[in-house]
This record gives structure tokens, sequence and C-alpha cells, in this order.
């Protein structure tokens, strides 16, 4: 009668147990990971809105360069930002607004460009895709708007020199 080892039982335990222990690894580094580029794509929404603010208070009022440049872009591109994936220039938001918080209805005309008191930027609607192995291309998350207000400046209107556009 032949007698068995138990060590030949377990041949290739350790390969399936290392495997397993790799696989939850990965994914929690990933995860790690992925947390930390949430918060960057955050942090950078936050300046968006702000930068789009900036540009709004001393830029012609209604310049399509805004937004553009509100997403890291040059003036004239109007092609997604090149820091935060799948965010364009069509998802800030430009408002006018008068003495009581109000949007000023086409503030371009010189009737309604004396009621701009504050400009409102926001950053809207963003979905921000998860990049987590067996996760990637199902989860998204839904980023908040971001805003941000500052009292109007310039407007585009230099003292004494032409309007030049941003």
């Amino acid at each position: 009668m032949k007698q068995t080892n138990k060590k030949n039982y377990q041949n290739g335990t350790s390969t399936v147990e290392f495997a397993i222990v790799a696989a939850v690894l990965f994914i929690m580094i990933f995860g790690v990971i992925e947390i930390g580029r949430g918060y960057f794509v955050y942090s950078m929404l936050d300046e968006v809105a702000r930068r789009a603010s900036r540009l709004a208070v001393v830029c012609p009022v209604n310049d399509p360069a805004i937004p553009q440049m509100a997403v890291l872009n040059a003036s004239g591109d109007g092609a997604d930002s090149t820091l935060v994936k799948d965010l364009s220039p069509a998802q800030v938001v430009i408002d006018y607004l008068d003495v009581a918080g109000g949007v000023v209805v086409a503030p371009s005309t010189p009737a309604n460009f004396v009621q701009i008191r504050y400009v409102r930027s926001r950053v809207v609607n963003y979905q921000h895709a998860v990049a987590v192995p067996f996760v990637a291309g199902i989860a998204s998350v839904t980023m908040p708007t971001f805003q941000s207000v500052l009292p109007r400046e310039s407007l585009g209107i230099p003292r004494g020199e032409p309007i030049v556009p941003c």
C-alpha cells in the first residue's frame, strides 16, 4: 500500500491564496489612487469656477473666451480641458447678477449693462468616471455644482482705452 504525503495535496494552494490576496491588494491600491484622483478633480472644478468668475469680471460681457480659458485652454480653443477629462467649456455657465442677486437678462444691452453688480460662474453636470479595475466604464460620480460669485469690475471696459476681447 502506497502511503500518500499530506504535502502532495497542497500543491498549488499557495498560488491560489496569493492570487486571491493579490487581487484584493491591487483593488485596494487602485482605490486609494482613485480617491486621490477624485480629490484632484474636485479641486480643479472648484478652481475652474473661481477662474471663470475672475475672468468674467474683467473681460467683456458674454465673451466666448471666458469658459474656454476657465477650463485652462487658450482663448479660441473650444476643446475639452486637458487637465480634467471630459470637462468642456459648455459646462461653465456665467451669469450676470443685479444688486438683489437676480440674473440680468441680455446683460450686453446698455440699459441692462448698468444693472450688473455681480458675476456668478458655475460648473455644472460634470460626471467623474471611476478608473478602478472591474468597475471602470460602468461607474461614475456626479460632482456637485461648483459656484463662485465676485463683484463686477471693469467688465472689459478699460478707462480711456478700446475694448479688447480676452
